[in-house]
């Protein structure tokens, strides 16, 4: 039906935009990482579209790039995960972070999205681990569970998901190193700056 979106941005909301094509403005909703990622209000857009089909109604979804898209697709196949909660997901955790946690199985991590608890995060973990494994490793997107098990750890120990997402991307060269010492690195880096 509708698989993209180029226009102007004509409004920025919180978790939708409206983009002008020839006249005609389109709601798409979208995550947080897909609005992070749009330029600001009259600037040219593009977005990968998922057209949402209900009996009360139609909702277009847009997404910065095709892997976020195939990752909403996956996420809404699994029972119980409905397209707002799939944006949540992708809203708390960039498609990398997700796939990661989803791949490596931690939960805790999932569950940082809003109104995804154990059960719904057990259940991705199951039906979409072998797949997202096969699809991402095809795209050469790097999966290191370690990352995920840092990042879970400092956000339980109150860090938000955005500064525990930054300190484990400057752990270069850490490879190696046990998991704790992996989490005192992150917070080393975090406490300088």
């Amino acid at each position: 039906m509708i698989a993209t979106l180029e226009g102007t941005l004509d409004h920025r909301g919180n978790d939708c935009v409206i983009i002008n094509v020839g006249g005609i403005g389109f709601r798409a909703h979208v995550s947080g990482h897909t609005l992070s990622q749009l330029g600001t209000t009259k600037g040219k857009v593009f977005l990968h579209t998922h057209l949402h089909l209900r009996e009360d109604g139609a909702a277009l979804y847009g997404f910065a790039s095709t892997e976020e898209l195939a990752l909403f697709k996956n996420l809404v196949s699994v029972s119980g995960i409905g397209p707002k909660a799939a944006l949540g997901m992708l809203s708390a955790l960039s498609p990398e972070q997700l796939v990661m946690a989803i791949t490596s199985g931690n939960t805790d991590l999932i569950c940082q999205a809003p109104g995804i608890g154990r059960k719904i995060a057990g259940r991705l973990v199951v039906e979409l681990r072998g797949k997202l494994e096969k699809e991402w490793s095809e795209t050469g997107a790097p999966l290191t569970p370690e990352g995920a098990d840092v990042i879970s750890a400092l956000v339980g120990l109150g860090y938000s998901l955005n500064e525990a997402t930054k300190a484990v991307s400057g752990l270069s060269g850490a490879e190696d190193l046990s998991l704790e010492e992996k989490i005192r690195m992150a917070l080393q880096q975090m406490a300088r700056g």
